[in-house]
C-alpha cells in the first residue's frame, strides 16, 4: 500500500459513495458522478448497486428504461451513463473534441458533413414517433436510403448521431439494444454556454472524485489541457487542495472524513470510476500490478478491494441458478479478509438475482 496516499483513496471511496453513501436514487447518483463509465453495460449497473445498498439489477435497468439516467457516448469519448437532465450541456460540452479525435477515421471511412447530415434524416424518419430500433435495423433503413454501413461506418455514423443530440438509448428489447430520439425522450435540460459548462463538468468531478489533480480532471474530462485548468480554477471556490510530493490534490471543501474502523471489502465493476477516472492511480493500485488490472488496450478488470487498496481480481458468470464468482488475488494479498469477502460476493449475487 502506498502508505503517503492512503487518505487520498480512503477519500476517494467516500466522495464516490462507495463507503458512507447519502444518495439513495439512481438518477442522483448519475449527477453526483457527473458521468460513469458504461462500456461494460452489466457492470456499469453493478456500479450504482455498490453505491446505492439494496437496489437491484432490475432496478437499474428500469432506470434505464424511463430515460432516468441516460448511456450514451461522451467525453474520452467512451459509453457513459449521465443523468437526464446533464445530457444536453455535456453533449454540448464534449462534442468538440470528440469530433476532432474521430475525424481522421471519419475521412478513411469516407463519412463527410453531408454524409452525416444524409444520415441523421434517415436516423430521424426511422425514429419519430417514439419507435425504438436496434442498430441492425437502423442500417437496414440507411443502407435501403443509398448510406453505406459496411465496416466501422456503422459505429461512426451512430456515434455521430449521438453526439449531436440526435439520439440516445432507448428501451432494451429482450437482451437487444434500442435507439431512441433524444427529443421524444429526454425532457428539455438547462443548457450552459461553454465556460459555465466546463466550470460546472470540474465542480462534479472534483466533488465526487476528489481528491484528485488537475491532470485527473483532464484525463477523465478528455477536455484540452487548458479548458481543464480553466474550469479547475472556476472551481476552486468550492475546493480545498493538498500538496503531497509534486502533486496538488484538490477536494470538496466542506468534506469531512467518516471514519470507519473495521475492514471492509468491495468488489468494483469493470471501469469502475474509482479507478478509471484517474491519470494516476498509485493511491489504490501497485503500479507493478497494473498489467493484472488493466490490459494494453485499456480494458479495466473487475478488482478486489480492501480498505481502498487493489488486492485482486475477480469474475462473474451468469447461470441458469445465478451467478458464479471467483477471485484470484495478488500473491502478497492473502490478508484479504475471508469472512468481509464472502459479504462482498453476496451483494453482488443479490444485485443480480
Amino acid at each position: 500500500m502506498n502508505h503517503e496516499l492512503a487518505h487520498v483513496a480512503r477519500y476517494r471511496l467516500q466522495n464516490q459513495q462507495i463507503i458512507h453513501a447519502s444518495i439513495k436514487t439512481i438518477g442522483g447518483m448519475a449527477a453526483w458522478m457527473g458521468a460513469t463509465q458504461a462500456q461494460d453495460y452489466t457492470h456499469a449497473k453493478w456500479a450504482f448497486g455498490l453505491r446505492i445498498p439494496g437496489i437491484t439489477d432490475a432496478d437499474v435497468e428500469a432506470a434505464i428504461d424511463r430515460a432516468e439516467i441516460i448511456r450514451t457516448h461522451m467525453l474520452r469519448p467512451t459509453w457513459h451513463f449521465v443523468a437526464a437532465e446533464d445530457l444536453r450541456w455535456m453533449l454540448a460540452l464534449t462534442a468538440p473534441q470528440i469530433h476532432t479525435i474521430i475525424s481522421p477515421t471519419n475521412r478513411l471511412l469516407g463519412l463527410d458533413e453531408s454524409a452525416f447530415e444524409q444520415s441523421k434524416k434517415v436516423i430521424v424518419q426511422s425514429l419519430q414517433g417514439g419507435r425504438q430500433l436496434t442498430r441492425e435495423e437502423l442500417m437496414v433503413e440507411l443502407n435501403q436510403a443509398g448510406i453505406a454501413t459496411n465496416d466501422l461506418r456503422s459505429s461512426h455514423i451512430m456515434i455521430r448521431a449521438e453526439v449531436d443530440g440526435v439520439v440516445c438509448n432507448g428501451s432494451r428489447r429482450g437482451k437487444q439494444f434500442t435507439y431512441a430520439l433524444i427529443d421524444e425522450r429526454v425532457p428539455k435540460g438547462k443548457m450552459l454556454d461553454r465556460p459555465d459548462a466546463i466550470a460546472e463538468l470540474a465542480r462534479r468531478y472534483f466533488r465526487s472524485h476528489g481528491p484528485a489533480t488537475l491532470h485527473d480532471f483532464q484525463w477523465w474530462s478528455g477536455l484540452k489541457m487548458s479548458e481543464a485548468r480553466a474550469g479547475l480554477e472556476a472551481a476552486q471556490p468550492d475546493l480545498i487542495s493538498e500538496t503531497i510530493g509534486k502533486w496538488t490534490y484538490w477536494l470538496p471543501n466542506d468534506f469531512r472524513e467518516q471514519k470507519t474502523t473495521a475492514p471492509i471489502v468491495h468488489l468494483l465493476p469493470a471501469f469502475d470510476e474509482f479507478l478509471v477516472s484517474y491519470k494516476d492511480r498509485a493511491a489504490s493500485l501497485d503500479p507493478s500490478r497494473k498489467v493484472q488490472t488493466i490490459t494494453g488496450n485499456g480494458i479495466f478488470k473487475p478488482v478486489v478491494v480492501q480498505n481502498a487498496w487493489v488486492h485482486g481480481i475477480w469474475q462473474r458468470a451468469f447461470t441458469k441458478k445465478g451467478v458464479d464468482i471467483t477471485h484470484t488475488f495478488f500473491e502478497e494479498s492473502a490478508e484479504v479478509d475471508p469472512e468481509l469477502l464472502r459479504e462482498a460476493t453476496e451483494r453482488v449475487e443479490r444485485f443480480y438475482f
